[in-house]
């Protein structure tokens, strides 16, 4: 299986579909796979049969997903030996408002999000420093750590989405990780918008090491304590943009 594809298998978005019309949601799983950054443009989704298998969905769902998908211009279906479903999608940076703006139009929704990802994903880590980790999914934590050191702006929010939905991952709840990767839709495009700083970047990274650090030392309450210290300074940074 390809490297990408690899990591992709494991992803919190691709939890089996249960309740509600299946499409829908199987659709909405793909695009907050594709917003989230967990599949960038280029990037192909895991093979079809296995991705149908992920999601628990028929191949006839999952198909008619992935066409309706096509058609809005998400994705691009390609034939041949190296074929198959690819992101064509990439959004457009000049349409997003900047961020003091977006965290207005969110208002006190904002304060709800962010105190919901605090308590989730300090959870989150301290889980995952008491699960059994292998050294498959140790080194996918320290090459999403390294990814998150990025400070092209086009590709920083990627790595940085990556390597909190790979902890949330680790925590082995499934449940949990959709939870994260829900509220980290939801801030998504406000975290995207933030200006880039280089102090705030250079703390951001020894933050996320000392996340990693803890967990695959087994450190359960170093890694909570260190992913609330995390998210307290994004969420300040985010609070002072409604002032």
């Amino acid at each position: 299986m390809p490297a990408e594809n690899h990591q992709q298998a494991g992803m919190p978005v691709w939890r089996p579909v249960r309740g509600g019309n299946a499409f829908e949601i199987t659709v909405s799983r793909l695009v907050q796979a594709i917003k989230l950054g967990m599949v960038t443009a280029g990037e192909r989704l895991p093979p079809e049969r296995e991705l149908a298998d992920k999601l628990r969905v028929s191949r006839v769902t999952l198909r008619q997903a992935i066409g309706a998908l096509r058609e809005a211009g998400y994705l691009e279906s390609r034939r041949g030996r190296t074929g198959g479903t690819f992101v064509v999608y990439q959004g457009r940076a000049d349409d997003r408002p900047d961020a003091a703006t977006l965290a207005r139009e969110m208002g006190e929704t904002l304060h709800d999000a962010l105190d919901f990802r605090r308590v989730l994903e300090s959870g989150a880590a301290a889980l995952a420093a008491t699960r059994t980790l292998s050294a498959s999914d140790r080194a996918h934590l320290v090459a999403c750590l390294a990814a998150s050191r990025q400070r092209d702006s086009a590709v920083r929010r990627t790595g940085d989405s990556r390597l909190h939905l790979a902890i949330a991952g680790a925590s082995r709840s499934a449940s949990v990780a959709q939870a994260i990767a829900d509220v980290q839709l939801r801030l998504d495009q406000l975290l995207a918008a933030i200006p880039v700083l280089r102090r705030n970047l250079d703390h951001s990274d020894a933050q996320h090491a000392r996340i990693v650090e803890a967990i695959l030392a087994g450190d359960a309450d170093g890694a909570r304590t260190a992913m609330e210290g995390h998210c307290d300074a994004t969420a300040e940074l985010l609070r002072g943009l409604l002032g």
